[in-house]
Formats: structure tokens, C-alpha cells, sequence
């Protein structure tokens, strides 16, 4: 019969009884009270006050980190959920005219204080058609967005507000999109 590591019945370890000794004497309450006690006010005022701006400051810049990276846990609620995410995905994968609006806005307002009077008119007709056509863009764009919505989520499962998102999300700069973005150009979510 093979061995077996189980201790026999006279080898047996007995659990040491709840009136064991603990090796030390139980402290008074008045010794308890005194190790837990910590003054209100800190001794050192501008070293706590500096503690606890860093302490804000290693807090926000975690934040910020995990906003940045698209970490659920640290995104506004209007950029949380899986339609939000699939929202950007989607926006992050295509190119939109409305992405360069503010560059384009700089140029032609420095362009309008440099050409002449009758060619300043010219350039906010110029502003105006690019504006409407960055907006027919992202109109466009929101029909095919709504349909893979609906196809994904369902019809009855959609957000509020996702074509608001979509478009806010469409007219920023792609460097400068909070959170950044997570798809290459072209790369459209399943």
C-alpha cells in the first residue's frame, strides 16, 4: 500500500486554544487612544498644504492619463458606453472635411486683413461655402453612421445625442480630440 503525507492520528497538529498567550500584554484604552491619535491641524501648514497639492495633482494627471488613453473608467459620462466608443472609432477612421475648419478659418482670417477690401468678401464667401459644405459632410456621414448604429445596437437601443457627438467629434482637430483617437484612417469598427 503506497504512503500517503497525511499525518497520522497521534501526529496531529492541535489548533492552539483561544486562551493561548499572545506573547505581549493587551494594551489599555488609554494607550489604544493614544496611538490613534492624530492632531486636526497639521504642525506644518505649508507641508501639508504642499502634499495635498501634489497629492490633486498625481489624482488629475491620472485622470487626464486615462481620459487620454479612452479608459471607461475615467471618461465624462456624455463619452461613455459601447455607442459612444463606436461613435469615435467610426469618426476617428475617416477623414472629415470639417477636421481642418479652424486652420482654414486662421488662414482666411489673416488672408482678409491682408487683401484688399474687395478681395476681404471674397474670402468670408470662401468661409461660408466651406463651412456648409464641411457641415454637408458630416450630415452625410451621420446617415451611413446611423445605420451601422442600428444595425449593431439595434433601433431601439440608440443613445440620444449621437449625431450631436458625432458631429462635435468630426469638426476637431484629430490631434487635439479628447479621448485620442484609437483607429487608424480606414480602419472602420466591425
Amino acid at each position: 500500500m503506497p504512503k500517503t503525507n497525511t499525518p497520522e492520528p497521534d501526529e496531529a497538529v492541535e489548533p492552539q486554544s483561544p486562551s493561548a498567550a499572545k506573547g505581549r500584554p493587551t494594551p489599555s484604552r488609554k494607550e489604544r487612544e493614544a496611538a490613534n491619535k492624530r492632531p486636526l491641524v497639521p504642525t506644518d501648514r505649508k507641508l501639508a498644504n504642499r502634499s495635498a497639492r501634489d497629492k490633486e495633482r498625481a489624482e488629475r494627471e491620472k485622470y487626464r492619463l486615462g481620459m487620454a488613453a479612452g479608459d471607461e473608467k475615467y471618461l465624462p459620462e456624455r463619452d461613455k458606453g459601447p455607442q459612444r466608443r463606436y461613435i469615435r472609432d467610426f469618426t476617428d477612421a475617416r477623414f472629415s472635411i470639417g477636421e481642418v475648419l479652424i486652420p482654414v478659418m486662421f488662414v482666411i482670417i489673416i488672408l482678409s486683413t491682408l487683401l484688399p477690401v474687395g478681395m476681404q468678401d471674397l474670402t468670408f464667401v470662401f468661409l461660408l461655402g466651406y463651412m456648409l459644405i464641411s457641415l454637408l459632410d458630416i450630415s452625410i456621414a451621420n446617415v451611413f453612421l446611423k445605420r451601422r448604429l442600428r444595425a449593431r445596437f439595434g433601433d431601439d437601443r440608440l443613445q440620444k445625442g449621437n449625431a450631436f457627438y458625432f458631429g462635435m467629434r468630426a469638426m476637431q482637430l484629430r490631434m487635439l480630440r479628447i479621448p485620442k483617437p484609437q483607429a487608424k484612417y480606414g480602419r472602420f469598427p466591425e
